[in-house]
């Protein structure tokens, strides 16, 4: 690979968390999309365990991995120009509530040895030469693969904290590390993650981030719901899953009871910590519940100011929040915790740190905004594109091949 300055025209095997027929979005999904439009693409989904055989038995996707283990159905598929799905012929086991290193080390490698032999059948079949790996934060099941499937390159990336994440910290602790110093280079979603990956490993890059904001920018004929019509202003809003691990419920009630000519409106479904909260009892606060997609850019036009009230803690720190990208395609003044993952919306956002940061920032934002600033909102989103993630993807690349 080194030596070659662009990727074009080369064989790229994806690997990660979420396989193609996921039901949510997926930034590895529309990376490799992009990839495909100058290379051959193989996207791999994840080996069907032993546990949620066990659990899922009767969900149709658990019944199609399982056809293509008992050889009644073809696990190569083509789903696109340059691009194939492949369904692993291979059952692993569930393994991580092995907590002697050792035994879980043993059983994850024999795991890692089944899913690159499927892998490695489907490289046959394709005739891929010379791959290039990228795995999408995946530390157990992909581990050993840049050993076992021998790539040209090998690429982690990280776009989550995932040893923060109880599934994960355990073995993660050790293994994530491990995997990020022996890979080719390291690329992350957020500078934050970018940071963490270069104590490891010095090939490691900020790529940004990619968006699907079509929905968000072409709003002009959009009509605010009628729920949210008749909620006196001035409006400050947020839109998104209401999770007590993400979210400052203590900082919403803060603002709420500080100000109590302001509508606070939540608009997304709540964990049991939210409705349990002291919001529901505060008169100009107004929960408008879990709503379809296609309609949150009417919500968020009817919002005066944005938030996006989150709690600092080691499961959100470096995630990048793709929410703020959706409301300044909108053009809409944006008040959000000060995180080093938000550093790179500073120019076009207010930051703020605790009740009175906040407070102090949204009357700013009710008081300064201009059709100029919301101009220069909407153009800034405007940047986080797919296709420009994959420029960042490839200059990285190119700077590791030119050192």
């Amino acid at each position: 690979m080194r030596g070659k300055s662009t990727i074009e025209n080369r064989d790229i095997i994806v690997v990660g968390q979420q396989p193609w027929d996921t039901g949510i979005g997926s930034n590895c999904k529309n990376i490799a999309l992009e990839f495909a439009k100058t290379n051959r693409v193989l996207y791999v989904n994840s080996p069907l365990d032993r546990i949620t055989l066990l659990k899922q038995k009767d969900e149709p996707k658990v019944q199609k991995r399982l056809s293509v283990i008992q050889k009644k159905e073809k696990g190569l598929i083509p789903i696109g120009r340059n691009m194939w799905n492949l369904y692993p012929d291979c059952l692993t086991e569930s393994i991580n509530w092995i907590k002697i290193r050792p035994v879980f080390n043993g059983l994850n490698k024999r795991n890692n040895n089944l899913f690159a032999c499927s892998i490695q059948k489907a490289i046959k079949e394709l005739g891929f030469k010379d791959i290039i790996l990228f795995n999408d934060n995946d530390i157990f099941r992909c581990f050993y693969l840049q050993e076992l499937l021998a790539p040209v390159i090998s690429i982690y990336y990280s776009r989550d904290n995932m040893v923060a994440v109880d599934y994960w910290k355990f073995h993660g602790e050790k293994l994530e590390p491990a995997l990020i110093a022996k890979s080719d280079i390291c690329m992350a979603n957020s500078t934050y993650l970018a940071n963490y990956c270069k104590k490891y490993n010095p090939h490691s890059y900020y790529v940004g981030q990619g968006c699907d904001l079509d929905m968000f920018s072409n709003h002009k004929e959009t009509t605010p719901p009628n729920d949210i019509a008749k909620i006196p202003g001035p409006v400050i809003g947020y839109v998104g899953a209401l999770q007590s691990i993400r979210l400052d419920i203590g900082l919403l009630a803060g603002i709420a009871t500080e100000k109590p000519d302001w509508s606070i409106v939540l608009v997304g479904p709540e964990d049991d910590a939210f409705k349990a909260s002291v919001l529901h009892q505060l008169k100009n606060v107004h929960f408008l519940g879990a709503k379809d997609p296609a309609t949150l850019p009417g919500y968020i036009k009817a919002f005066d100011v944005c938030l996006n009230p989150q709690l600092v803690n080691p499961v959100t720190i470096g995630n990048y929040p793709r929410k703020i990208d959706e409301y300044l395609a909108m053009g809409k003044p944006v008040v959000a915790t000060t995180t080093e993952a938000m550093s790179i919306f500073a120019a076009h956002t207010y930051l703020a740190t605790g009740k009175e940061g906040y407070i102090a920032n949204i009357t700013k934002a009710l008081n300064e905004d201009t059709p100029t600033l919301q101009q220069a909102r909407r153009i800034f989103a405007s940047s986080h594109t797919w296709e420009n993630n994959i420029k960042e993807i490839y200059a990285a690349v190119e700077k590791w091949v030119k050192e």
